[in-house]
């Protein structure tokens, strides 16, 4: 992260600029003289706010409003001569931010007549910021991770780039659910040893113990070591559905924001782009979050970050001393106000996302017997050609409570029992006759090989369509035309992808595989990221691509 090199402004040079100001000028006179006149547009918005306008001792004109906690905040009026310099240090320093967050920012320490267009014409005039969006779809009804308190539940996952000059190429981050407060570091590999490390030395040791964690199934998660640590410990472990990223959101979103911090780097930097992620980690954790109404720093250490910015002109109002006792009793105070409408906003926000969220996805429940396919997660390279299913038959045998997460097997009766989320699921038809792909016509691109040629088969479910629009292609899923690989096929794939590739020894799945396919979880968990804790054998154990990302 570059910082804009500032230029300290004195109080003088700001009373002077507000005297000078065309619209800011008049409301300090008539705030002196308790007498507005002028009926200029900008003038006007001023006139709104006149109650919470003031002069302060230092001559300079602020707006005086309130926090959720009831904590006053001071904002300077700042003249129009600033409002570029101040856009520009405030969202390039803070890791070109969106619009509410860089908005939240500026109404900590300024205020002016028609801020949020001001805004949001610098950040959609910004080329760093247009060259990084990217929506997202999801298909099941959306389901709420609950947490009690900070460091109740943190969540975990890796980011991985591309190497940068120091040998990293991989990013361990750690986000606190109920306040969102997210530490991100840059790790050469992803080993369970690293892990470890990182946690101990860079988490645990600064933040204490906390009672949950979580992470996808990843085989850097999922190891006897890190099971043996967070035992040791007393931390709880679980883990989401296979291939569902939705299971551990904060990490995943925050992802996000950090690709998209550091891809507004220059080209020399993004090179060194691990040197420069603990700044854009606190840039983040300074800003307002909507899912809270507070930023994340402010609910782990009850008050806010200083930015560069409030060094340069003075917005941090010096605080009356205090005794220990009093702080203390105050700080309880505050923390418990600040948590309960923490809560309380995330609860909004959750529900208010669920209700636009459900209305935008067609779901459909399965019920036992369905027959179904599994989305192919072993795609590899380029794949436009390939098919998005896997073409081997799954049966439905149970579903999770009040969640959309099955309990699959194969519909011949061999293998283990994997427990998916719907979206990964597509409901198949009443007798569809699944062709065997001909010599020469092989759309996978994949050789096919040598020896009898299969049987054709056939899946049985459902005579009639079922409404169900979760996906493009299942809008059509009772007339599809398919190719089905026989289990001699499928194990003469597997033995060929062993030869060619390494598997790693480090993890437990070896211990997972021995449990039988029978064996059920007892314990539940109530929300959607949460199906499944550590000791649940139901889980399929297969792990998650590495998500290679691009920066540049």
């Amino acid at each position: 992260m570059e910082l804009q090199s500032l230029e300290h402004v004195s109080k003088a040079d700001l009373a002077k600029a507000q005297k000078e100001d065309p619209v800011i000028g008049p409301a300090v006179k008539a705030v002196q003289q308790n007498l507005w006149t002028g009926n200029s547009p900008e003038l006007s918005l001023l006139k709104r706010e006149k109650n919470k306008l003031t002069l302060l001792s230092d001559g300079l004109l602020y707006r005086i409003t309130k926090r959720h906690s009831g904590e006053e905040v001071h904002q300077l009026v700042l003249p129009k001569v600033y409002h570029d310099v101040v856009s520009r240090s405030v969202h390039n320093d803070s890791g070109h931010l969106g619009i509410e967050r860089t908005l939240g920012l500026f109404r900590q320490r300024f205020y002016w007549p028609r801020m949020l267009q001001d805004t949001e014409q610098h950040i959609k005039s910004c080329g760093e910021c247009i060259t990084r969006k990217t929506p997202a779809q999801r298909a099941a009804p959306l389901h709420q991770i609950s947490s009690s308190g900070p460091m109740d539940l943190v969540c975990i996952d890796f980011l991985s780039m591309e190497t940068d000059s120091k040998g990293m190429r991989n990013v361990l981050v750690v986000t606190d659910h109920f306040t969102h407060y997210a530490q991100a570091f840059p790790t050469k590999n992803q080993t369970s040893q690293t892990v470890a490390k990182t946690l101990v030395d860079k988490f645990f040791i600064h933040y204490g113990l906390l009672a949950r964690i979580h992470s996808d199934q990843g085989r850097d998660f999922e190891s006897c070591l890190i099971k043996d640590l967070l035992k040791n410990m007393g931390i709880r472990k679980s883990r989401t559905t296979p291939y569902h990223l939705q299971g551990d959101p904060q990490p995943e979103r925050f992802n996000r924001t950090l690709l998209s911090m550091l891809g507004t780097l220059s080209t020399e930097k993004k090179r060194q782009w691990s040197q420069h992620v603990p700044y854009l980690v606190h840039a983040y954790n300074s800003t307002k979050c909507d899912a809270t109404g507070f930023s994340p720093y402010f609910l782990m250490f009850d008050h806010e970050a200083r930015l560069p910015v409030d060094l340069c002109f003075g917005t941090t109002i010096d605080k009356a001393e205090e005794s220990h006792s009093r702080y203390v009793s105050k700080l309880k105070e505050d923390l418990h106000q600040a948590y309960k409408l923490a809560s309380e906003t995330a609860d909004k926000v959750h529900q208010k996302n669920k209700k636009g969220y459900d209305k935008r996805v067609g779901f459909q429940s399965l019920k036992i017997g369905d027959g179904v396919l599994l989305k192919n997660w072993g795609l590899k390279g380029k794949h436009k050609l390939q098919t998005r299913w896997s073409p081997v038959p799954y049966q439905v045998v149970g579903k999770m409570p009040n969640l959309p997460v099955y309990q699959l097997k194969k519909e011949n009766g061999s293998g283990r029992l994997k427990t998916i989320h719907r979206d990964h699921i597509l409901p198949v038809g009443q007798h569809v006759k699944l062709p065997i792909p001909e010599e020469g016509n092989n759309c996978c691109g994949r050789q096919k090989p040598k020896g009898k040629k299969p049987k054709q088969a056939t899946v049985v479910s459902d005579p009639q369509p079922s409404q169900d629009s979760d996906s493009s292609s299942e809008s059509e899923y009772y007339e599809p035309q398919r190719y089905y690989y026989t289990q001699e096929r499928v194990s003469e794939g597997l033995r060929q992808a062993l030869r060619s590739q390494a598997v790693p020894q480090e993890d437990c799945a070896s211990d997972q595989d021995k449990v039988s396919d029978e064996t059920a979880s007892d314990e539940r968990s109530e929300n959607e990221g949460l199906p499944l804790e550590d000791g649940d054998v139901n889980q399929d154990s297969e792990t998650e691509p590495n998500r290679m990302v691009d920066i540049q």
